[in-house]
């Protein structure tokens, strides 16, 4: 894109006062005679008996019929009365009806350019925009178009992420990473697979509910595994659970990763994916501060991480995200996400940097944990047992016999995965139990440590330093690192930020 085309969209949107799509009105129709539908078909089955059928349906759909068209008049109101307009300096948008209200950011403070859209908005050709600041929170961080056209959208983005001086760059890069096919193996492996077995179980039992049909889905279970024992049927229920999860952590794979493309456009990083829901994010070079290597235990087994980014105006996870916004690469083979990682870090430093184990004392420090733990839950369940029943007093020991082997083993793979290091333009730092992080940070993107060492930590001669930075979660650990060696090392990552605080040793 050259910056005669920045020019014309430019104009084109600096035109004055515009306003938002106008087919929004039968999105909104549609979507909520859609909910409601879904709402009366089990109303209905649930009165089937009571009421002639064919007067439920007649009631609910004039009753559908009514309130979509309120739905729709009232998103008509919302539309006539907003409007939106791009300046120079200046993005702002502006509700004039009632209440009047007016947001606006400046431009030089834009920092993503999110676009979304779900089926039916693909449908009428229409996409929900967020365009992000830099701010970590609160309603104030983002301005939020909802809908405008697929084509404005895309001017928006190219016009608002395009500085001045990066007009002058280079022609957009080769892509970073695509979809590989390959990669779904990963799928399965992750902690989706169990909870949507376990949801699938649930939604069996509602739908069953509302169809006043449990007492046959039991008797249907009965007769077909009545010859099981108990364990057999358990093995079952659970093989079938186990199966409706893959499948559906293969399903949703496919929905949120379909024509996955990472790739570099004039100093922005730009993912696009999504089958049902797209998305796309725009996020600006100059606001990243590393990159985070995550290794979930199964991908983990498996030779596969996924890679999050570290940056400033990152919204966080909603109810309506399927995954992470952050998240830039799904789980995929290691070697492809240390490659990546070192593409948009623009250094190997999350892979490549010898990271420094911590004392034993932090491992004797976790297996206490957790050996308490497990020994405070079979001391309630003996105590209940022989105030209520004997059955507690078997899940005590039953407790204390499959408990002790994996506090023991969770508090080793914790350990194990202790470390921190320093590159040259970055710091390290590894922590987790199931999911093993290895976090590179931008040293000058650091902005304060903070320093904490419990009682028992200072008997250990340990102490926990978190890495404080304007990005994502607003701070990075270094868990249990010795006091003498932690407080070097956070004075080496930022020279001269810690100096003030630190009493000089014998050697200074």
């Amino acid at each position: 894109m050259t910056s005669e085309s920045v020019v014309t969209d430019g104009a084109r949107l600096a035109a004055g006062w515009r306003q938002l799509d106008r087919r929004t009105v039968w999105v909104t129709a549609l979507t909520v005679a859609g909910i409601l539908a879904g709402i009366a078909v089990p109303i209905i089955l649930g009165i089937a008996d009571d009421v002639p059928v064919w007067l439920a349906v007649l009631v609910a759909c004039a009753g559908i019929a009514v309130l979509s068209l309120c739905a729709a008049l009232a998103d008509l109101m919302r539309w006539r009365h907003t409007s939106y307009r791009v300046t120079d300096e200046r993005v702002e948008l502006r509700y004039a009806w009632v209440l009047h209200k007016l947001r606006s950011v400046p431009r030089d403070r834009v920092r993503s350019v999110d676009v979304t859209a779900n089926p039916l908005q693909r449908f009428f050709g229409l996409v929900k925009v967020k365009i992000g600041t830099g701010q970590q929170a609160g309603d104030d961080s983002h301005l939020t178009l909802d809908p405008v056209g697929k084509a404005v959208a895309e001017e928006l983005r190219r016009l608002l992420l395009r500085r001045a001086d990066a007009v002058v760059e280079g022609p957009t890069g080769p892509e970073l990473a695509t979809l590989d096919w390959r990669w779904i193996r990963y799928a399965p492996v992750s902690v989706t697979t169990p909870i949507l077995g376990a949801a699938a179980f649930g939604g069996v039992m509602q739908v069953s509910e509302w169809f006043n049909a449990q007492g046959v889905v039991f008797r249907a279970v009965r007769d077909l595994l009545g010859d099981l024992h108990v364990a057999g049927l358990i093995a079952v229920l659970v093989g079938a659970g186990v199966l409706v999860g893959v499948i559906g952590s293969l399903g949703l794979f496919v929905e949120m990763w379909f024509r996955y493309r990472l790739s570099r456009e004039h100093g922005n990083f730009v993912m696009t994916r999504g089958l049902l829901t797209t998305r796309s994010l725009s996020l600006e070079r100059r606001r990243l501060r590393g990159v985070e290597l995550i290794e979930p235990l199964g991908a983990r087994l498996a030779g596969a991480a996924r890679i999050d980014v570290i940056a400033t105006g990152m919204r966080q996870k909603t109810d309506d995200d399927k995954t992470d916004p952050k998240t830039i690469l799904p789980a995929a083979p290691y070697e492809t996400a240390r490659r990546v990682a070192a593409e948009v870090l623009g250094s190997d430093a999350a892979t490549a940097t010898a990271v420094v184990g911590h004392p034993r004392a932090a491992l004797w420090r976790r297996v206490r944990w957790g050996l308490y733990c497990v020994l405070t839950l079979a001391a309630v369940l003996a105590l209940l047992g022989w105030l209520l029943t004997d059955v507690l007093l078997h899940l005590a020991w039953i407790s204390l016999v499959v408990g002790v082997p994996v506090a023991v083993f969770l508090a080793r793979e914790s350990y194990r995965n202790l470390g921190h290091g320093l590159a040259r333009d970055h710091l390290v730092t590894r922590y987790g139990v199931g999911a093993r992080r290895t976090a590179a940070l931008t040293r000058t993107g650091v902005i304060g440590w903070t320093i904490t060492s419990s009682p028992l930590q200072r008997r250990a001669g340990l102490v926990t330093l978190h890495a404080t930075t304007a990005a994502n979660k607003g701070a990075y650990p270094v868990y249990d690192a010795d006091i003498d060696e932690g407080l070097r090392f956070a004075d080496a990552a930022v020279p001269g930020l810690l100096t003030p605080f630190l009493e000089p040793g014998p050697d200074r």
